[in-house]
């Protein structure tokens, strides 16, 4: 089987992982991971890769939660009957799974971080934000969070010091869980998207 790819540009170090493992033949393409600032692009920016794609794959895989699109995304997938989006509201979901639901009911003020928002916080997070010329914006935007979580996928490409440093730059309280990979690669399974 051939899958076509289109991820979101945060998680396709995680989804080449897991390809790999699993042995697909494949091919990917990413969408700029700074359009969940605009998450009304989302869905027109994958369907322009489906667009491209159509035909070429037995299966497309949709590296995408809902991510703050309103359902658009998946209205759109329904005119695509091969193409499966991961289940699931967001990364953080799709990568903590039972951890991440644990999280949000006990300490629903939390701000989580995955291995890309860690690594990327200071030139992604920080500007898109505005903090980094209105530091003052901190207060207004986290006056509700008390807590960041660090969701570590990759162990062999740590970003705990990145993570604690975004924690103590928005001032909560830093905690970290290792993920790993293994709730991405069961909902992959779940989706047909798997030799095994």
């Amino acid at each position: 089987m051939k899958i076509g790819i289109v991820a979101c540009g945060a998680i396709v170090r995680e989804l080449v992982a897991v390809a790999q493992h699993l042995g697909w033949d494949y091919e990917l393409t990413a969408v700029p991971a700074q359009l969940h600032n605009r998450p009304e692009a989302i869905a027109p920016a994958v369907e322009k890769r489906l667009d491209a794609w159509a035909g070429r794959f037995d299966r497309i895989l949709i590296g995408y939660g809902d991510c703050g699109s309103g359902g658009s995304l998946d209205a759109l997938l329904e005119r695509y009957p091969h193409a499966l989006r991961i289940p699931g509201p967001h990364c953080y979901d799709f990568y903590g799974g039972g951890v991440f639901r644990q999280q949000a009911e006990e300490r629903p003020g939390t701000f989580y971080l995955t291995d890309f928002l860690a690594h990327h916080f200071e030139g992604l997070v920080v500007p898109e934000l505005g903090l980094d010329r209105y530091p003052q914006l901190r207060d207004v935007y986290f006056a509700n969070y008390t807590d960041v979580l660090y969701l570590r996928q990759l162990p062999d490409q740590d970003e705990s010091a990145r993570a604690r440093q975004a924690a103590e730059r928005l001032g909560l309280t830093y905690r970290e869980v290792d993920t790993g990979l293994d709730e991405l690669v069961d909902r992959l399974k779940d989706l047909g998207c798997s030799k095994e």
